[in-house]
This record gives structure tokens, C-alpha cells and sequence, in this order.
């Protein structure tokens, strides 16, 4: 399975789609958070389980987990709204009270649904069912837990890893450590010598800092955060968050600027074996755990290095994300869907799936390179099933466990997707438009702000 932040447009959907719910913010403990649901794991159930946001078969990872998910749910019957989660029809679907039963999610959007009373707080269904919350990554259950009541139970985790040509850093006399954050001077010169021009176009980008998405990678690495730890601040404006858009965003001026990057980056094959790495196309970037293994299968030839992203200080960092099961208000059947995400997120559940992936792995004799399944307990047994014993594999295996041993994330609040839609909107505007970082995030600041203000206070005050 392959997760990452959705797209803007997604995250557009969830602060347009709120208005719908706007006059029925409830928070925690509000009437759209009241449910008789009587949680026990012993308990036959029964009806009709319907999911939306998930895809039942997209891979062994998933159906390995969903068929012993099923065994569990007995006589229920499910059925899966296939496709990715539509913000807008979720919040009319609650609105007209004929909700999905299990809604399936980015931990990023929980806040904001929470906060609108469109999903239910989950302690009832914890305590019932008896999810041991006390296994999950840290930050994961961080992001999910909105005014210290826990919304989501958290599946999967996505961090950052720093991903290398190895060849094209030998033939430039550089190493993994000149483009791993650590010496943020040092990684725009590595830029500077990597790339290739012609003419206007890019031909071999030097090193991609993926902007905009991982702007808050790039301010924890500083040393600041985007948002303050207790989700009310906006920290847009910070000094931290000022130089490292102002750094992030120089590194694709040094090499012919955003759009002319931007272009090579979209033409890649991204997922197959022409990609970047493999065509000899791009010096560096951070990316997401999973593509270690996308890119094992497709390319296990290409000349690759791995190292976690690095702070300032040179300590491992990575900006976490993932996804989780949330309630929705108004579920059909709150009994089935607490089965559910209990069993998918079982240690039980990702043992078999690491099994099933491992098996594959076996067959197309390739190493199995690990999940990240936001289960401290489960990584640690996968992590031990992994069999990437050789070179460059082996380093990223161990980059990857070591990145999400150290990772952050962005506090619930009641505003995230506004928050987001501000910070993006700023980067976007240096990057496309040139605006200056400075004003441009101050002017964010101000919007975010407002927004958690806003958010809060409705929150608080009930609606």
C-alpha cells in the first residue's frame, strides 16, 4: 500500500465540505458524539458493515488483514465503498444521517471531522473492545487525538527517507551526509553540482527538496514547528519556518527554478523501471518509506544509497503521516465497525500480512523490505522478518526503522484542513508566482490562525 498526503484538492474538499456541518460543531462529548453501542469482543455481531475510504483488495497487505478481519466479524456483512475517501460525500452523508458504518481516513483530516461532530469519540469502544492504544507509534496516536479524547485508531505510518544516486554522488565527489538535511549549505551546493541542463529544460535534477508538501519536514529539522504542540498556535511565521522555505525553495532556484524541476519531476516513471533513480535522472530527495520498495521490485539494479533525513544537528528526523479508522456519528453499526478496526490493526493482523508480503517477496526472489504499520509492537516483530541483508537495501531497511523511531507530526486540532490549505498555498505562491517567503507565510499565519481561533472557540463553546 502506498499512503502519502493527499492531494491539495482533498484537503480543499475538507474546508469547503465543512460548512456543512458548520452549525453542528459538537466536539467531545456533544449529542453527535452520543451512541448506546455496548463494545465487547466476545459479542456476536451482526447487520451491515459499510466502510468508505478503503479499498478491500489493493494488495496482500490489505486483504490478508481484511480476511481475518472478516473471520472475525462473523455474520456481518460488508461492503466497501471502493475508491478514495470523498471529504465532501462523507460530511453529506452524516449530514442526512445515512453515514458510512467505518470510515477509513488520513490522520490529518481527524481533527476537523472531529471537531464537526462527524465522527464519535472512541474510549467506549477502546476500553470495550480492548485496543491496547498503548502500542501505537507515539505521534500517530498524537494525531488523533483531539482535546485529549482519542478520534481515530492509527494504521500505517509514513515517513521520510533520504534517497540517493549513488553514481551520480561518486561522480560529483559527494556522499549520502551532503544531501541528507544535515548541512542544509552543503545540500544546496550538492544542487548545484548534480544538476543538469538543456538549455531551459532539467535534464538530471540535483536534488529535489520536494516542496510543497514537505515544508514541515524541513521546519522540524530546523529545530521549529509549524504548529505549536498543543494544535492552537499557527507557526507559520516563525524564523524557523521562514529559512527553511527560504532554503528549500533556493535549492530549486539554484538549478533553474521550481517550474523547470517540477516538469522533469513529472515525467518520470515514477513507478516503473524508468524512474529517476534507475535513469540516472536525480541526484536526491526525501521520500516516503513505501518507495523502498517499489523500487526494489522495479529497478533493484539502479545505484542507490539510503540514509534517514537528518536535523541540523545531524540527528534522524522524519514528518509522520498515515491513516486511521475512525466512527462515524450516526454509524449503523458502531459494534461492527470497533471490531473492525481493532482486528486490522492487531499485531495478529500484521503478522499476517507481513507473511502474506514476505511470501510474494520469496517468489519474485527479492528481499522483503518491511511495514510500517503505526504498531510499535508489530514493527518490531516485522522488522525481524525482514531479509534485505545486501547492499543498498540493507541501509535503507535500517534507515526506515531508525526514521520512524524519531518522528513528528502535526497535532490534531479543529482546523487542519484550513491550516493546511494555508501553509500550501504560501509555498505554492514562492514557488509559482515568487513571492517572497517572508510575506508569504505571514500572510498565512494570518489565515491559519483565524481558522484555529475559529475552529477552537466553536469547539469549545459547542456549537
Amino acid at each position: 500500500m502506498r499512503f502519502g498526503h493527499r492531494a491539495l484538492a482533498a484537503t480543499a474538499a475538507v474546508a469547503s465540505a465543512g460548512l456543512l456541518l458548520g452549525g453542528c460543531a459538537v466536539g467531545t462529548g456533544g449529542q453527535a458524539g452520543e451512541t448506546d453501542a455496548e463494545y465487547d469482543p466476545d459479542a456476536e455481531l451482526s447487520g451491515t458493515l459499510t466502510v468508505m475510504g478503503f479499498s478491500a483488495d489493493v494488495d496482500e497487505v490489505a486483504s490478508a488483514r481484511v480476511e481475518m478481519t472478516e473471520a472475525e466479524l462473523g455474520d456481518v456483512e460488508l461492503e466497501v465503498v471502493e475508491g478514495d475517501l470523498d471529504i465532501q460525500q462523507f460530511l453529506s452523508s452524516v449530514a442526512s444521517g445515512e453515514p458510512p458504518s467505518l470510515l477509513y481516513a488520513d490522520r490529518d483530516q481527524i481533527g476537523s471531522l472531529a471537531a464537526r461532530g462527524a465522527i464519535i469519540p472512541l474510549e467506549d469502544c477502546i476500553d470495550g473492545e480492548g485496543i491496547e492504544t498503548g502500542d501505537f507509534v507515539e505521534s500517530a496516536l498524537a494525531q488523533v487525538t483531539l482535546d485529549d479524547t482519542i478520534y481515530g485508531i492509527p494504521e500505517f505510518n509514513s515517513v521520510q527517507l533520504t534517497m540517493a544516486n549513488q553514481q551520480l554522488l561518486d561522480d560529483a565527489s559527494l556522499s549520502i551526509e551532503d544531501v541528507n538535511g544535515s548541512d542544509p549549505e552543503a545540500m544546496t551546493a550538492a544542487a548545484e553540482a548534480l544538476v543538469q541542463r538543456s538549455g531551459d529544460n532539467v535534464t538530471v535534477i540535483g536534488v529535489d527538496s520536494k516542496l510543497p508538501e514537505f515544508l514541515p519536514l524541513w521546519v522540524g529539522a530546523a529545530g521549529g514547528s509549524v504548529m505549536s504542540e498543543d494544535g492552537r498556535t499557527a507557526q507559520l511565521d516563525s524564523e524557523e519556518a521562514v529559512q527553511a522555505l527560504e532554503w528549500a525553495a533556493g535549492i530549486y532556484e539554484a538549478q533553474g527554478g521550481f517550474p523547470a524541476i517540477k516538469a522533469t519531476r513529472d515525467s518520470a516513471d515514477f513507478f516503473g523501471a524508468g524512474n529517476q533513480f534507475a535513469t540516472n535522472t536525480l541526484g536526491a530527495m526525501p521520500m516516503e518509506q513505501w518507495y523502498l520498495n517499489v523500487l526494489n521490485e522495479v529497478s533493484p539494479d539502479a545505484p542507490l544509497a539510503f540514509d534517514t533525513v537528518r536535523t541540523t544537528d545531524g540527528e534522524p528526523t522524519a514528518y509522520a503521516t498515515g491513516s486511521a479508522w475512525a466512527i462515524p456519528s450516526g454509524s449503523d453499526n458502531p459494534e461492527a465497525a470497533c471490531r473492525w478496526a481493532r482486528v486490522m490493526t492487531s499485531v495478529d493482523a500484521w503478522r499476517a500480512a507481513a507473511d502474506a508480503r514476505l511470501a510474494l517477496r520469496e517468489e519474485s526472489g527479492l528481499p522483503f523490505t518491511g511495514i510500517l504499520t503505526g504498531n510499535t509492537v508489530a514493527d518490531g516483530e516485522i522488522q525481524g522478518m525482514t531479509t534485505a541483508d545486501e547492499e543498498p537495501w540493507a541501509s535503507g531497511v535500517a534507515a526506515m526503522y531508525e526514521a520512524n523511531e524519531n518522528t513528528f507530526a502535526l497535532p490534531a486540532n479543529p482546523a487542519d484542513a484550513e491550516f493546511e490549505d494555508a501553509m500550501f498555498e504560501a509555498v505554492n505562491s514562492v514557488l509559482t508566482s515568487g513571492a517572497d517567503p517572508a510575506e508569504a507565510l505571514a500572510k498565512a499565519q494570518e489565515t491559519a490562525q483565524s481558522a484555529l481561533d475559529d475552529g477552537w472557540a466553536e469547539l469549545e463553546g459547542g456549537g
